[in-house]
């Protein structure tokens, strides 16, 4: 018996020449090239204007604002004199090593957990210690360091504590509020229903209003809870909420075949969402859980509605000084700098776990 010849495989396309890519991507109708003259003529005009007020007509190195006003661009040299009260609020001066450390400490943990290697059982006692010596370098009051109360905590650091805890305590409470809203169990159901509908129902400003000023209203004479942990729990709240609509889209869509193979093992209800279903579920939802945990973490600048002095409120307490009055807008650029600088590497990471794990169903 003869073998039949497999089809022969189309031949690759050759690479565009520039000028038919231009006319195929940029030109290719007369609503496109009108587009990309228009884009192109915004660019000519902004962009060197932009380059001269951040780069070329800038001040870098003035000592005094006076002397900073008579530049034609923006005047760095506030930020270089505020940015230690930019960063670390007002934490006592002499003593900002401790959140510079905590900070690194952060910093280096997420980076490492966003490593494979660490991916190891041990991580969660990694976790523990780099919290733990974070919680010591901003208390104090231990090993020679002196007490500072954590009203007096702000900045990034402040901020980093803020996503860090809410994104680590919202995510298993969000898939929690999954599961239960998938349950076969009414009470449960129910409850996780109306949680989750009254949380996404209203803004995160309601949450941390109430937290700070309706919530003590109903605690026992003489208990009280600190208003950063009292802000913290609401930000967790609403993250968990927004987690759980999530992680219940991604367990729909997976496959009913997935659910009868995993009783077909006999696996408990339990075996099968950790084993089986929740892999792949959590999986599908990457892109949209990346997106909470950034909002989360420009988010956390709302905060300074409530007095907690963030980021944000940092900087508009440099802002507010006298003798450098009139620099706002170097200072939100800063902070905005500082806040894209890690989005964009939560987003650029995210996208390469996508394509690490993209073992998924072809349709």
């Amino acid at each position: 018996m003869s073998a039949t010849p497999a089809n022969a495989s189309p031949a690759p396309h050759a690479p565009a020449k520039p000028v038919a890519w231009l006319k195929e991507n940029l030109f290719s109708s007369p609503l496109n090239t009108l587009l990309t003259v228009l884009v192109a003529w915004l660019l000519v005009m902004a962009v060197p204007a932009m380059l001269d007020w951040l780069f070329f007509d800038a001040d870098f190195t003035s000592d005094t604002a006076q002397e900073c006003r008579k530049a034609q661009g923006a005047c760095w040299a506030f930020i270089a004199e505020k940015h230690r009260l930019i960063l670390f609020g007002v934490y006592p001066y002499d003593e900002q090593w401790r959140p510079l450390l905590a900070t690194i400490i952060l910093v280096g943990a997420m980076v490492c957990s966003a490593i494979r290697w660490f991916w190891k059982p041990w991580l969660g006692l990694f976790w523990a210690v780099a919290l733990a010596a974070v919680a010591v370098l901003m208390w104090g009051g231990v090993f020679g360091l002196s007490h500072v109360e954590n009203d007096r905590w702000g900045g990034l650091p402040l901020t980093l504590i803020l996503s860090t805890f809410g994104i680590a305590f919202a995510f298993p409470l969000g898939v929690l509020l999954a599961l239960g809203r998938r349950s076969h169990m009414p009470a449960v159901k129910s409850l996780c229903i109306i949680y989750i509908e009254l949380i996404r129902g209203v803004p995160l400003i309601s949450l941390l209003f109430m937290s700070s000023v309706m919530l003590p209203l109903f605690l026992p004479e003489g208990f009280t809870i600190d208003k950063l942990l009292r802000a913290q729990i609401a930000i967790i709240m609403f993250a968990a909420a927004y987690i759980a609509e999530t992680v219940r889209g991604g367990l729909q869509a997976i496959p009913k075949g997935q659910y009868e193979g995993a009783d077909s093992l006999g696996l408990s209800y339990w075996q099968q969402m950790r084993l089986i279903i929740l892999p792949q579920a959590l999986k599908v939802v990457i892109p949209p859980l990346v997106g909470i945990f950034i909002s989360l973490f420009k988010d956390t600048s709302l905060v300074v509605i409530i007095g907690i002095f963030d980021l944000t409120q940092a900087a508009k307490a440099a802002i507010a000084d006298a003798a450098w009055r009139g620099f706002s807008v170097e200072a939100y650029v800063f902070i905005a700098v500082i806040y894209f600088i890690f989005c964009f590497a939560i987003s650029r990471y995210s996208q390469g776990l996508e394509r690490r794990l993209d073992t998924g169903y072809r349709r």
